[in-house]
């Protein structure tokens, strides 16, 4: 049987103010995976991820998401297939945790009340991020590394294909880091996408199927963690010194030269 990727890039561009910030030939991505996104600041990360949400236009090229093009699907029915957790995410209004993450049931609510279904959806959202406990609180009295799980349980209410997140770690303590990456490993091994935009080498390392590495909108690399990320790779791309060794754990491990 063929393994048809989820989305298929071909001569995918996008330019700002003159400057071209994305410049892909061609990549694939496929149910089942958990893919990671690396590189640099600037390095075309968050714009790739917006382009794969079907949030960027004026992009060229190609962007094909289960065959068609991804600016030609209808938000609400796309909205089912593919979640976009950004970063640093704003919540000007009293919401509570639990009327965030029921947000994530918007595209299949037809009325203004939610269904038996999407309270126990979203209770189980909550609960695999470790914010049911805190489900009454105004999400605006919330930590970062709080409110970026209350984020990510919305878009896992929304039951999706695809999950596309932006630095989904980055405020978050160690063990929730963990915790996280460890979710979204069992997600993909499900049968989702997981694409996670993330400067944490090693937490990509540790948990992809597959890395992307980006340098100024280009395809750099691409393939299993441990060949991505070669220290040859890592020392033209991100300019440092480093070496891969295998941890007591079995996992890979980037040390960077003092």
């Amino acid at each position: 049987m063929v393994n048809t990727p989820l989305y298929s890039v071909k001569q995918l561009s996008m330019t700002y103010n003159g400057r071209t910030v994305l410049s892909l030939d061609a990549l694939e991505l496929y149910a089942g995976e958990f893919v990671s996104i690396v590189g640099p600041n600037g390095a075309g990360k968050s714009t790739l991820l917006g382009v794969l949400a079907g949030l960027r236009e004026g992009y060229h090229g190609q962007c094909l998401y289960r065959g068609e093009e991804i600016s030609r699907w209808p938000r609400r029915r796309l909205a089912r297939d593919v979640s976009h957790v950004p970063q640093g995410l704003r919540v000007d209004f009293p919401f509570t945790v639990e009327q965030v993450v029921l947000m994530g049931r918007t595209p299949y609510c037809d009325g203004m009340f939610e269904a038996p279904e999407d309270w126990a959806i979203a209770e189980a959202a909550m609960l695999q991020t470790d914010v049911l406990s805190i489900r009454k609180r105004d999400f605006r009295s919330l930590s970062s590394g709080e409110q970026q799980r209350v984020v990510l349980a919305s878009a896992l209410a929304q039951k999706p294909r695809v999950l596309l997140l932006d630095e989904p770690t980055s405020f978050l303590d160690v063990k929730h880091q963990v915790s996280i990456q460890r979710l979204l490993a069992q997600l993909a091994h499900q049968g989702l996408l997981v694409v996670v935009a993330t400067h944490d080498l090693n937490l990509a390392m540790a948990y992809s199927d597959r890395i992307v590495v980006l340098s100024e909108g280009r395809l750099v690399a691409t393939g299993p963690p441990q060949e991505a990320l070669a220290p040859e790779t890592i020392r033209r791309v991100f300019e440092v010194d480093a070496e891969i060794e295998r941890a007591p754990c079995g996992r890979m491990w980037i040390h960077y030269a003092h």
